[in-house]
């Protein structure tokens, strides 16, 4: 029974004479305490109904400015704004012509309640995920119960349902003034498009994609709807939109529709070729995220990190009965998602531990004060040398010095035989248990004696502190590198979402573009330290005390950086349609073109713009001009070769030609 139940029934039983002493307890806060300890509902609500009332303050008072005041403070600042892409190429003449799809990522699709626990109750088909966030602050520990799902099987708890919300409202905005799609879908209907022709494929982001199909039939409705879509449009094939996660999501959507039933849909090898115009990935993770592994390893990324080194009291103190770490990855581990963002290819993509494709990048944000653009050959040189001493195949370094040391002077205990020892955290945690409990201060040891973790070891790294998680993640994912993809295993639906362990479909007629933000430093590989503490610690933590300076100014906060869009390194954005898929090769048999579209970041000049129109953020690139320009022309008939072919900014194409892959 949730601690609300147990208040509600404890207020339900006041007296009248009492009510009064209660109400004024209440208030000046004395019931806030339990056996000597604040609540972690108490804790929660303070800090989450701060944010709240803040963020609706601030909406209260733009919202109750004239429509036109913003810009006309902007313009005046700034000067005449451009138009949006959308009624600058209506004015060029361009229409609707190509049905659209969108694939929304991962967390920004709405999700609601349709049968729930009692502490539930009223919250019949309202937002559990998305919008106003209410019932995070409300009912906290009734929120992380609900948006839980079963550790055994990955799906729902017994007694609850929660589904994806339906239309294109299921990901315009993900809470109120924060749009997501909502920007592209206003230019798109400025040449035409309506609801129609536009199409959100909205999913439960929370479980394996192959269990949508299973617990949903969402596969079978996105097909439906593409078939729909093509026959009333008069033949029209359709250009599918997926962003960040819902790009490795439609991978394997491709993969199903041509299987034959009742794994897939028994649409037949065609059936792309027939359907899909093309497929314009934004943001698309499609070889993983270094992010996905610190959070399942530590529910950390460095702004978790940063905020749990300022703040452990607040975040997991036993003192306090916060624990809000332990009670997001309780929660998060369950979510089978994520695991399809663990890096793939292991040591081949990513690099070893003396080795990376990305080897001699600079992190230098700044530019000299004089815009000078020449630079002293030792400047020069000191910058390169420093730069290459960052081996960003090492993904988990536990220490400063291990991350710099060469292998050979790394001292190494092999932790995968290491006998784990009971804990009796397991008692005493109560509804914060996780799977770190039952490992023992011996299991926790060897993982920190190992020192240093590439891409290859951290999935026995997981498999030995997750046990539970990765052995549901393993029979529905795969990290590998196919070694003949004709191979009867990779019909397995577990290989869809990888490229690396699956083709392409027959579609020579198609495009793909992959379409994502650099210029923004982006995590790449972590310093982690063992966290002091109580049992119900998370014991392992990045160790934000590690600096690089101006000697390796990639390492800030614990946490080395690397060009991308601040979530995706532009590694795994860009690697497949640089060289993995690029002409025929085994990945992509049929030659389907594939085009890459880097968009530079330029944040805001000033508050008033907003998150920017030249964003290359992994979410606030959804608002970037350039890019929704690109999208509109493709969606009104151009070819990637009518857009200028490649765009590019990075060092993608060096990057990629260092990695030694057979194609």
């Amino acid at each position: 029974m949730s601690i609300l139940r147990r208040r509600k029934g404890t207020e339900n039983k006041k007296t009248e004479p009492e009510y009064e002493e209660f109400k004024e307890k209440k208030s000046n806060g004395s019931l806030r305490k339990r056996r000597g300890r604040w609540s972690c509902v108490d804790g929660c609500c303070w800090f989450v109904g701060c944010i709240c009332c803040i963020w609706w303050l601030l909406l209260f008072l733009y919202n109750a400015m004239p429509a036109s005041f913003p810009q006309y403070v902007t313009e005046a600042i700034t000067g005449p704004l451009p138009d949006p892409p959308g009624v600058k190429l209506a004015k060029g003449g361009l229409r609707a012509k190509h049905p659209v799809v969108f694939v929304p990522g991962i967390v920004t699709g709405g999700l609601e309640l349709w049968e729930g626990h009692q502490c539930a109750e009223g919250l019949f088909r309202k937002r559990l995920w998305g919008g106003t966030f209410g019932e995070l602050y409300k009912r906290p520990l009734c929120w992380v119960e609900h948006m839980s799902l079963d550790n055994e099987t990955g799906l729902d708890p017994s007694g609850i349902r929660i589904r994806p919300v339906s239309g294109l409202v299921a990901a315009d905005y993900f809470a109120p003034g924060y749009f997501v799609w909502a920007v592209l879908i206003a230019n798109l209907a400025r040449i035409g498009y309506e609801e129609k022709n536009m199409y959100m494929a909205a999913y439960d982001w929370r479980i394996s994609f192959q269990n949508t199909e299973v617990r949903d039939q969402t596969l079978s409705r996105i097909k439906s709807n593409i078939e729909l879509m093509v026959a009333s449009s008069g033949g029209k094939k359709v250009v599918i939109i997926p962003h960040s996660m819902g790009v490795l999501y439609f991978l394997h959507f491709m993969k199903w529709v041509e299987a034959p039933v009742p794994m897939g849909g028994g649409g037949g090898s065609d059936w792309c070729a027939k359907h899909l115009k093309a497929v314009m990935n934004i943001g698309g993770p499609f070889l993983g995220v270094p992010k996905a592994v610190s959070g399942l390893f530590s529910a950390e990324a460095k702004d978790i990190a940063a905020a749990r080194s300022m703040a452990p009291s607040f975040l997991e103190n036993e003192m306090f009965n916060f624990q809000t770490l332990q009670h997001v990855m309780r929660m998060t581990r369950t979510w089978d998602s994520t695991m399809s963002m663990i890096p793939k290819g292991g040591d081949t993509i990513w690099g070893g531990l003396d080795w990376s494709p990305e080897e001699g990048h600079e992190c230098n944000e700044k530019k000299p004060k004089n815009n000078s653009t020449q630079t002293s050959e030792s400047d020069r040189t000191r910058k390169s040398a420093n730069a290459t001493r960052v081996k960003y195949g090492r993904l988990i370094s536990f220490g400063k010095h291990v991350a710099d040391l060469h292998s050979s002077e790394i001292e190494r205990i092999d932790f995968r035989d290491a006998l784990k020892g009971k804990s009796h955290a397991n008692s005493t945690c109560r509804d914060v248990w996780t799977e770190y409990h039952d490992m023992g201060i011996g299991g926790v040891k060897a993982v920190a004696d190992y020192k240093v973790y590439t891409a290859g070891s951290v999935l026995d790294l997981l498999h030995f502190v997750a046990p539970k998680l990765m052995k549901r993640g393993s029979a529905h994912f795969s990290y590998g590198i196919a070694d003949d993809l004709d191979d009867k295993k990779y019909e397995h639906y577990k290989y869809w979402s990888n490229p690396l362990e699956s083709k392409l479909p027959n579609a020579p007629g198609m495009e793909i573009f992959s379409m994502y933000g650099v210029g923004i430093p982006t995590e790449r590989a972590y310093v982690y330290k063992l966290s002091p503490g109580g049992d119900c610690y998370i014991p392992f933590q990045i160790d934000t005390s590690a600096e690089g300076g101006s000697e390796s100014p990639c390492l800030k906060g614990g946490v080395f950086h690397i060009d991308g869009d601040e979530t995706v390194p532009t590694l795994s954005a860009g690697y497949m349609c640089v060289k993995g898929w690029r002409g025929k090769t085994r990945f992509n048999p049929s030659g389907i073109r594939t085009f890459i579209r880097e968009y530079n970041h330029a944040p805001p000049a000033n508050l008033l713009e907003g998150r920017g129109t030249q964003s290359g953020a992994h979410v606030d690139i959804m608002g970037n001009f350039a890019l929704i320009e690109d999208i509109i022309r493709v969606a009104a008939g151009a070819t990637g070769e009518d857009l200028g072919g490649d765009q590019v900014y990075s060092g993608i194409f060096k990057w990629s030609e260092r990695i030694k892959l057979k194609l």
